[in-house]
């Protein structure tokens, strides 16, 4: 590679953290309305905000596509209103009935920062008034009058939670105790009005607990599942300290958190011992003869330099392909670092594959490159470029297509590294097939798609539709199911009503028999309001998937790592250039290579398993909704 080259990768790599446009979610936005909004497709915000895969929520942040372009008709009229602050009432409550977020509420408030008191006048704007208080659902709230003088501090307690238990708000409490600022432990007493005078002793006779511990602010955007990755510890721990969370995060919700662990700034020691344990591929590994391994990213950068109209910079905030390309190849550097220092001599190279929807560069790489001692090559992105490769490479050089989900045509070096639809659908049907024979589909008219594949795949499989005028027959289909079994129902449907119908029903039907969702792809229309995630929870809804939910030490300890070296959390494409990458390291490794290793033997990194069969991995998770709203691998 030309020096200049390196230089500007290096350059584009400081800068793979950079942000695109954003949007922030208000009241009653799904994923869909948004796509809507902004002309573009569900998956490709999905892409970009893997979080949001279990829903939106208002004030969440998220990254646009570069070719999003608002839609005039979308854009909302805002009208002025006045609120009045009830008793026992806090400007996040008063946020969230009105469906107007905090920080518009104190833009157009400034005092309200430092808390609201009863009977107080709030401007807002909105498209239309909020519910009034007599329509809204009666919270329980602690009158004025029954608000005690001083509180002391139980054990799993927060800010958060006092606040929310005494009607104030936090930087009241913080006002009234600065104390409490940097300090809320276990037994500390905390005054509720101006007029209390703390007593000397300010400790109560309080067991103390043995476990350390420490307060976090949920931010725009967290999960369970990456705040879970974020301190080393699991959701289950999370949930434990926190039941409140079972309804849902919300931003400034102060979570009490088990004391942070500390994780080792590289994978050297913790991860590499988990590896062994896990992976007896690296036991196996051969680590006297140097491998070597090759990496075509599609960096584009002579049509860069050539394009003298658009910065380095903007490239970052409108090239959707090159943010992909330069997260997976982060993760892919993190994966060859992570192997020598596990002692496996391996020799990396990088070309800038130069990629366009019907053309390419590979084929002169390969030409103008001595590729005759290289074990494998990843990359580049696109199947017919992968496989022009394989065609041109020896026959022992394995030749990986990393990221596209398409069936793919091409010779016996030639390995998806992702499961197709096809093969997400079969490893589905077998997983329903043992655990239960009674299984059912509920498509719409159009989607007629899934139920002939069941017709000529799986016979046994029970097919209805909902007719043309979108209704369908319970009833009947109540008849059909079987007590004392688990009876699996997949539902085939993007239409909203569909979905509403489906889900609210077999939650009736649930009362007398054994059921559980069953989706083939998550759509947007699970992610419609009216559609509460605790009812897909209550449900169990089970669907195929590529990647996993890893909360091990030895995630935590590449997320850390990435982070140091990336100052970004690791996105899907950095993670999965991580598990490819490592799987190949880990493979081309062995005795007799990559392409036996494939044959023989599965692997499992951090969010992926590779299982490869006819070239093809077959390397699906089943996973689920649990009953504390966290998403498991089904067993």
């Amino acid at each position: 590679m030309k020096k200049a080259h390196i230089y500007i990768i290096l350059f584009l790599v400081s800068f793979a953290g950079f942000s695109q446009s954003k949007h922030t979610v208000i009241k009653g936005e799904t994923l869909y309305s948004i796509s809507k909004k902004y002309n573009v497709k569900p998956d490709d915000i999905l892409k970009l905000n893997p979080d949001a895969k279990d829903g939106v929520k208002e004030n969440t942040v998220l990254t646009l596509p570069s070719n999003a372009k608002a839609v005039a008709s979308f854009k909302p009229t805002l009208n002025k209103y006045e609120y009045q602050v009830q008793q026992g009432e806090t400007l996040y409550a008063i946020s969230k009935k009105i469906g107007v977020s905090v920080d518009e509420m104190i833009k157009n408030n400034p005092t309200s920062k430092e808390g609201v008191s009863t009977g107080q006048s709030l401007t807002y704007f909105a498209a239309k008034k909020h519910v009034s208080t007599q329509q809204v659902v009666k919270t329980e709230v602690v009158a004025k009058k029954e608000i005690p003088n001083l509180h002391t501090i139980q054990a799993e307690e927060t800010k958060y939670s006092v606040s929310k238990k005494y009607g104030i708000s936090i930087p009241e409490l913080e006002e009234l105790n600065p104390h409490i600022k940097n300090v809320f432990e276990i037994g500390m007493q905390i005054r509720l009005n101006k007029n209390t005078v703390l007593p000397k002793t300010v400790v109560a006779d309080v067991q103390p607990t043995t476990t350390k511990t420490m307060f976090y602010a949920v931010q725009q955007g967290e999960t369970l599942f990456s705040i879970s990755r974020k301190f080393g510890i699991s959701v289950d721990e999370i949930t434990k300290k926190n039941p409140a969370v079972s309804t849902g995060l919300t931003v400034g919700m102060e979570l009490l958190l088990p004391e942070k662990k500390e994780i080792s700034s590289t994978i050297q020691s913790d991860a590499a011992d988990g590896l062994k344990k896990k992976l007896n591929l690296l036991e196996t590994a051969n680590k006297t003869k140097q491998r070597n391994l090759v990496l075509l990213m599609p960096f584009n950068i002579n049509r860069i330099e050539k394009d003298s109209a658009k910065t380095k910079t903007e490239y970052l905030k409108t090239d959707k392909f090159l943010n992909i390309t330069l997260d997976f190849y982060a993760g892919a550097l993190k994966a060859i670092d992570s192997a020598k220092v596990l002692g496996l001599p391996i020799n990396a190279k990088v070309y800038d594959a130069e990629t366009s929807k019907y053309s390419s560069n590979v084929a002169t790489i390969i030409k103008n490159n001595n590729f005759s001692n290289v074990d494998v090559v990843i990359g580049p992105f696109t199947n017919s470029h992968v496989e022009t490769a394989g065609q041109l490479l020896d026959r022992n050089t394995a030749i990986i297509s990393p990221l596209t989900n398409e069936t793919g045509k091409g010779g016996s070096n030639v390995f998806y590294a992702m499961p197709n639809e096809t093969i997400q659908k079969q490893q589905l049907l077998s997983y329903l097939k043992s655990k239960s024979d009674a299984i059912f589909a509920i498509h719409s008219a159009a989607k007629t798609s899934l139920s002939s594949y069941f017709a000529s795949n799986y016979p046994e499989v029970k097919s209805s539709s909902f007719n043309d005028k979108g209704l369908f027959d319970y009833t009947v289909f109540k008849t059909t199911l079987q007590k004392g079994k688990k009876n699996f129902v997949i539902l085939d449907s993007d239409k909203i009503m569909q979905v509403i119908s489906v889900v609210n029903n077999l939650l009736k039907l649930k009362k007398e028999f054994d059921i559980q969702l069953v989706v083939v792809e998550r759509n947007d229309a699970l992610d419609f309001e009216e559609i509460p995630s605790k009812n897909l929870a209550a449900l169990q809804m089970l669907y195929p998937s590529a990647i996993r939910e890893n909360e091990s030490i030895e995630a935590s300890n590449f997320a850390k790592a990435y982070r140091k070296d990336n100052k970004v959390q690791p996105n899907q494409y950095a993670t999965r250039g991580f598990d490819v990458t490592f799987d190949a390291i880990l493979r081309m490794c062995q005795e007799e290579g990559f392409i036996k290793s494939a044959e023989s033997q599965g692997s499992e990194q951090i969010e992926s398993q590779f299982n490869y069969s006819n070239n093809n991995n077959y390397g699906v998770y089943m996973m689920y909704y649990n009953s504390d709203l966290t998403i498991k691998q089904a067993q």
